[in-house]
Order: C-alpha cells, then sequence, then structure tokens
C-alpha cells in the first residue's frame, strides 16, 4: 500500500494489537467505528441497533483506551492509522466503510488519503484536520502525564455537550467522566494529545476518494462548524451536515438526526 505520492506507507512504529469488537450479520459489509479522545466504543450505542442490522460493526479502541495497549508516546495520527490497518489484516477486512469521531475521524482522513483502496466510504464527525494551538495538547498532556485523567476530566467532558443536554442528562455526561477516569490510561490519551498536537492532514484531503460525509455540531466549542467545511472543501464531492443544538458529541445528543443522516450516507 502506498500514499498518494506513491511512497511506502509512513509508519513510524510497529502497529499496536488494539482491543476491538466484531459484532453484525455475517457477510454484510463491514463498517469500522472510531472513537472520539477520551471514549470506548461505548460511543456508538446510540448507533448500534441501526448500523448493526446493514453492517459488520468493526469497534476499536485507540491507544490506551479500552484495554488497547499504551506504549510510551508521543504518537502520531499515522502510528493510529497503522494500528488500524493491522487491524483490518488481523480481521481479513479487504476493504471498508469507515466512520469516526473527533480523533477517530482524524484516523480515518488518514486511512483515506493512504490507503484508499481500503475505504469505501468515510463519514467524519465533529473532527478537525489541523487542530491547533499545538500548545494546547502539549499542556494537557503533561498534566495528564503529571497528575492523571482526573485532573482534566471534568473540564474536558463538558465541552462534549451543550448546557442544556447536560441538564437534561446529567446521568449521560457522568458516565462519560467515569469512562474518562477509568478506562484510559493517562500515557494512552497523553500520546493521543501529542498526535493531535503534531497533526496537519490538510494537505491529504484532496487525495481523498472515497465519497464523504462531514458532520458537525452546530454548537461544538472543540471543533466548530468551520473545521468540517474545510475538510468538506477540500474533498472532492464531499457533503457537509450541521446539526442544530449538537456540541462536540452529536451522535450522541442528537442520536436520532446523526442515524439517520450516517445511514443515508452510507446507502448511498
Amino acid at each position: 500500500m502506498s500514499e498518494p505520492g506513491g511512497n511506502a506507507l509512513p509508519r513510524r512504529g510497529t502497529p499496536v494489537e488494539l482491543s476491538a469488537r466484531m459484532s453484525g450479520p455475517s457477510g454484510a459489509p463491514v463498517l469500522v467505528l472510531g472513537n472520539s479522545l477520551g471514549t470506548t466504543i461505548e460511543l456508538w450505542e446510540p448507533q448500534l441497533d441501526a448500523l448493526g442490522r446493514r453492517f459488520r460493526l468493526l469497534r476499536y479502541e485507540h491507544r490506551g483506551h479500552g484495554g488497547s495497549p499504551a506504549p510510551p508516546g508521543p504518537y502520531a495520527i499515522s502510528d493510529l492509522g497503522a494500528d488500524v490497518l493491522a487491524l483490518l489484516d488481523e480481521f481479513e477486512v479487504t476493504t471498508a466503510y469507515y466512520a469516526g469521531v473527533s480523533l477517530g475521524g482524524m484516523v480515518g482522513m488518514w486511512l483515506a488519503a493512504n490507503a484508499p483502496g481500503r475505504i469505501e466510504a468515510l463519514a467524519l464527525c465533529c473532527t478537525s484536520a489541523y487542530l491547533q494551538p499545538a500548545q494546547l495538547w502539549m499542556d494537557r498532556a503533561a498534566a495528564v502525564r503529571s497528575h492523571g485523567l482526573g485532573s482534566i476530566s471534568r473540564q474536558v467532558v463538558g465541552r462534549w455537550f451543550t448546557a442544556a443536554y447536560e441538564a437534561a442528562h446529567p446521568g449521560t455526561v457522568a458516565r462519560f467522566v467515569t469512562t474518562l477516569e477509568r478506562d484510559v490510561a493517562p500515557e494512552g490519551y497523553a500520546g493521543c494529545c501529542d498526535a493531535i498536537a503534531a497533526m496537519d492532514l490538510r494537505p491529504l484531503l484532496t487525495s481523498i476518494t472515497a465519497p464523504t460525509l462531514v458532520v458537525a455540531g452546530a454548537e461544538d466549542p472543540a471543533t466548530p462548524p468551520w473545521h468540517g467545511a474545510v475538510i468538506a472543501s477540500a474533498i472532492p464531492g464531499a457533503r457537509l451536515r450541521v446539526i442544530r443544538g449538537a456540541a462536540h458529541l452529536a451522535n450522541v445528543s442528537s442520536a436520532a438526526e446523526f442515524t439517520a443522516t450516517l445511514l443515508a450516507h452510507l446507502d448511498g
């Protein structure tokens, strides 16, 4: 496999054997689901029933998340992408659909650009191709390495939902805080922060050939809709859908609209 320019894939190290789960009807097309930073495969629970009737779902955990190993960082997006390519090989999946939220979407862009023959269609939710300032991510990585995830968990999760959603669903928000503190290794989280700090996927976007949907949350403070617009305008033929009233985890807070939009794209 090669980059659009024909060079070898830029793998920085040995891929990590990720924790993953495959479910769904035998013989159905495979849909890989990539999680956001600090979440686990539980992120996709609002979509499981609808997607599981149409696809075999391959849900995986990033490095240091949900039981996946957390080698010492820093990581790069190419590392995280190489992990997923190794996972596809492990499950003997030649081609797949891919949907990713935030960090999962960043990995999806890398995969679609660097291994275009493996990705049939792409959905990118609440993500960015270039998420600066780098110092913010470097500072967060340092804080987590020094003081653990409890030092940043409530502040971070507070940006994933609107105040109105949190007031109406305090239990859901609390579960995401618990998951971040309990099921994510500090070094894995910090290494992924390093990857985001060093990331610039913008030069790769024009080479993506997979049919692409970009979803943004209108109230997302982490990756505002203009980040999605940058991606959609650069990927040939990509479409942008902005979900009103949603913040960073639009697939959770606006589950029905998100699921319908995703299925319409993947079935198209």
